[in-house]
């Protein structure tokens, strides 16, 4: 049975500002002739490049609330004139999610990506300025998605793998796959050259850690208190490093026995405590682990305080574009959402010129609902003062 909220009536004037998707429509054409393999009459009328325009509306438009919300806005006129495609059929946008290959959105990831400059230039920008944010977050899933398989029986998610380059502010690589999914194998398969990761506890293995280097790489990674090495050489602290609370800098050869075999160089190991924030009068001590050998201590610890910025964006992800609503129950359909809402993230990082707020979507929203003018938009874009990464 369809709900009355599913009936809702959208109003042509609700839907503005679709000049902006004219911009992505020449990157989205690439995507025209997938999916059409079956169809040898040349039968089909939504292809993939409106399909991904479809959901980027949905992002842009909280008047589209549902699948049928989007089915029902590709019969307004001027949609189809924008985004060059036909009224379609709740069929035809459920069968598409099984037609078109969600792998071929992540070239359009990277290539929106690669156009960010850094955010903000500061004194470590250069030396920092590859720095990638490798984690996971899950997507919660209904119990017939039999695919998003969890550590509970009766327990469904999907897990989202990100890399997000922090100085850009940019999502660069996804990977979308079952909730029990490990994280380290995730990155084993993404690892990408020329790269500076930084990663939390979750990531501690001495194979990844000489995988990252062997692929020309670098990392530095959060681990265990229980971490055991071998002191090859103490670096002296200067007063820039014990005023970022580093107690320990030295060379050393890591894990003992375990480590036989794995690793093949040596490594460094810096050591913070400093002053707990949510237990008064105790300290919170932190022991990461690097390949960096050229980096000043300080500079080490600001690279993983970076981290918290995919943390930032997960929770941006999730609340501001609603990705906790998933729009399809296969694994290829929730590729496909997830994917698309990275593509809207960057698009705005795009034309702010710095990371999504939540004050700028909305703005853009509203702009895009007809309640707000463009030079209103401009307007508020242009205050925008350009953002250092740590800001929340």
């Amino acid at each position: 049975m369809v709900s009355s909220a599913n009936k809702k009536t959208i109003d042509p004037k609700s839907i503005q500002g679709l000049k902006y998707f004219k911009a992505l429509n020449a990157m989205l054409l690439r995507l025209r002739d997938v999916g059409t393999e079956r169809d040898k009459a040349g039968n089909r009328d939504l292809h993939f490049d409106q399909y991904v325009s479809l959901i980027l509306l949905y992002f842009f438009n909280p008047t589209l609330t549902s699948m049928r919300g989007i089915v029902q806005a590709s019969q307004l006129e001027n949609v189809r004139r924008a985004l060059g495609c036909k009224s379609t059929s709740l069929g035809s946008f459920s069968e598409a999610r099984s037609v078109f290959d969600a792998e071929c959105l992540k070239p359009i990831i990277s290539e929106l990506a690669q156009q960010l400059l850094p955010a903000a230039q500061f004194r470590e920008a250069d030396a920092l300025k590859t720095l990638t944010a490798v984690d996971g977050s899950l997507l919660p899933a209904l119990p017939k998605m039999f695919w998003a398989l969890w550590n509970y029986e009766h327990k469904r998610a999907a897990k989202l793998h990100l890399h997000f380059e922090v100085f850009k502010s940019a999502p660069v690589l996804a990977e979308i796959t079952a909730g029990q999914e490990c994280e380290k194998k995730s990155l084993h398969r993404m690892l990408e050259s020329g790269r500076f990761y930084v990663l939390d506890r979750g990531y501690e293995q001495f194979r990844l850690f000489q995988a990252i280097v062997d692929k020309g790489s670098s990392f530095v990674c959060c681990v265990r208190e229980q971490m055991t090495w071998e002191v090859v050489r103490e670096r002296e602290l200067s007063p820039q490093a014990r005023a970022a609370h580093v107690v320990f800098d030295a060379e050393v050869n890591l894990g003992g026995r375990k480590a036989d075999g794995v690793l093949t160089q040596t490594y460094r190991v810096v050591i913070i405590e400093r002053p707990s924030r949510s237990k008064p009068g105790e300290t919170t001590r932190l022991v990461l682990i690097t390949n960096r050998m050229d980096l000043d201590a300080e500079l080490i610890v600001l690279a993983y305080h970076y981290r918290w910025q995919i943390e930032q964006f997960f929770r941006w992800l999730k609340c501001v574009l609603n990705c906790r609503h998933l729009l399809s129950c296969s694994q290829n359909g929730v590729e496909l959402q997830i994917y698309t809402a990275l593509i809207a993230a960057l698009l705005i990082t795009l034309w702010a010129g710095r990371k999504p707020t939540k004050r700028t979507y909305e703005m853009i929203c509203l702009y895009f609902q007809g309640w707000a003018t463009l030079d209103e938009l401009m307007r508020h874009i242009e205050k925008l003062k350009p953002a250092h990464p740590l800001e929340s």
